[in-house]
């Protein structure tokens, strides 16, 4: 992994599937972690294994950042994301979140909300909005750097359904106002960013 040229902000990165959005946030971390020796770096993963599948990605996962980004604490929170965020960022701590995608996967389409009332699922979305506000809030607050990863899964055809296509405005939705807070946005190709907002 090479350096980043700027100085290390509050910043959203977005893109696609690979497209680097994961590897370009803990370039940061490891950055931000050699700037200097009171600096540290923590990731609040946001994944969940439900499946076997999910299990060997997540240790796969975990075991290419030992290697890429030592030092590197991991937090494993895929609910209250906002308290996790308040609570781990520091002046010295960059608070890495990966990702906010599956994050909102949990809130909105948790497992057994096909059983669920239509009474329950209005509460469900009402306790979604009050995270995500209180999410807002603490990225705003934080007195360190705080890196979101997020996908963008809106560039592609209308997906069929309508709980698929709540989920894609609910994900760009979340995707705009988290880029209103954030000094530096950032979208992934290949690899490579594209500036899409910097710091003032």
């Amino acid at each position: 992994m090479t350096s980043v040229s700027h100085s290390i902000t509050t910043e959203l990165i977005l893109g696609g599937q690979k497209s680097g959005k994961s590897r370009r946030a803990e370039l940061l971390a490891r950055d931000w972690m050699a700037q200097s020796s009171d600096h540290r770096a923590v990731l609040i993963a946001t994944g969940q294994a439900w499946d076997d599948e999910m299990r060997e990605r997540i240790a796969r996962h975990q075991r290419d950042r030992a290697e890429r980004v030592p030092g590197l604490q991991t937090v494993e929170e895929p609910h209250d994301v906002a308290a996790a965020v308040a609570l781990y960022s520091t002046p010295q701590t960059l608070v890495m979140v990966d990702c906010l995608t599956l994050w909102l996967t949990h809130w909105t389409m948790p497992v057994g909300v096909e059983s669920m009332s239509c009474e329950q699922k209005q509460a469900l979305a009402l306790d979604w909005q009050a995270q995500a506000a209180m999410f807002l809030v603490a990225v705003r607050k934080s007195p360190g750097p705080v890196v979101l990863v997020g996908n963008e899964i809106g560039l592609g055809v209308i997906p069929m359904g309508r709980e698929v296509r709540a989920f894609v405005d609910a994900l760009g939705t979340l995707n705009q106002q988290v880029a209103q807070v954030c000094p530096r946005v950032t979208l992934m190709a290949a690899g490579l960013p594209l500036t899409l907002k910097e710091p003032r």
